[in-house]
């Protein structure tokens, strides 16, 4: 008897650590069940930017109410789109919006970093126009950019008073970062008129001197390596709303922490 008490006890912990290993591990998803007169769904977006239209799509949640809204902006040139993670966004119940940036993977006009961040305001004045018909809760729109992407996210905080939240995930600081080896064919511009004008205005492409304009933002920075520390630092300086910092062991794509990536961002989302 004391001994099937002892398996007993050894299955139930047993259990008990893979439930909570799977718990912390793993995403459980289920398939939508759709919502008749308002199905999720896929729609091919082109946004007006200055004098061009750039090419993307909004992922958009199922219901007719407005949802709560997340843009994804992509790196330098922008291989990794992180679609796996508007997926299951999507799935939470958040429309998602990908964009190419102007002067990008075909998209219309003149690549620089600058339209870039210029790109993602108007991107959200699109959100604000056509809230009605994309069911997009334009009170609760987050940025979500990765590599320069999260560059871009940070400058294009500090220009949008009604975005309270941003996730950088392995921020390439532009300010720091040296340009020697970097060419791409899907950029219409060259290596020197992207980068000369880091050169010519080093002030705007500072985050850390600017990191008071992000005080009353919700900021998360997740990097794979330590060389953000500095910048990280001066912003939870600054920051009077929230901010966390975390540098995971992984690869600049995050390749071996997909599903913890999916965790950290949706626990966000939520706040």
């Amino acid at each position: 008897m004391y001994k099937f008490s002892l398996n007993l006890l050894f299955i139930f912990i047993l259990s008990a650590s893979q439930t909570a290993r799977s718990q912390t591990d793993s995403i459980v998803l289920k398939d939508l069940d759709w919502d008749q007169n308002a199905r999720a769904g896929m729609t091919e977006l082109f946004i007006p930017s200055d004098n061009v239209l750039l090419p993307g799509f909004i992922y958009k949640a199922n219901g007719a109410q407005k949802h709560p809204t997340l843009l994804l902006l992509h790196g330098y040139p922008g291989n990794e789109r992180n679609l796996d993670l508007a997926q299951v966004v999507r799935a939470h119940g958040w429309n998602v919006i990908y964009f190419d940036y102007r002067g990008s993977w075909g998209s219309q006009g003149k690549f620089s970093f600058k339209n870039c961040v210029a790109d993602v305001v108007n991107v959200v004045a699109f959100c604000k126009k056509y809230q009605d018909s994309l069911r997009i809760d334009t009170g609760n729109i987050v940025l979500f950019g990765h590599s320069m992407g999260g560059f871009v996210c940070l400058k294009a905080l500090q220009q949008l008073p009604g975005v309270k939240k941003g996730f950088a995930l392995s921020t390439w600081d532009i300010y720091s970062s040296p340009r020697e080896g970097v060419k791409y064919f899907v950029l219409n511009a060259t290596v020197d008129e992207i980068f000369n004008p880091v050169q010519k205005d080093r002030a705007y492409f500072n985050l850390a001197a600017g990191a008071s304009a992000l005080s009353g933002k919700q900021i998360i920075m997740l990097d794979e390596h330590t060389g953000n520390k500095q910048l990280a630092d001066a912003i939870r300086s600054a920051n009077t709303a929230w901010f966390n910092y975390e540098v995971w062991p992984t690869d600049h794509p995050f390749t071996n922490k997909r599903v913890s990536l999916m965790h950290k961002l949706l626990d966000f989302l939520d706040r």
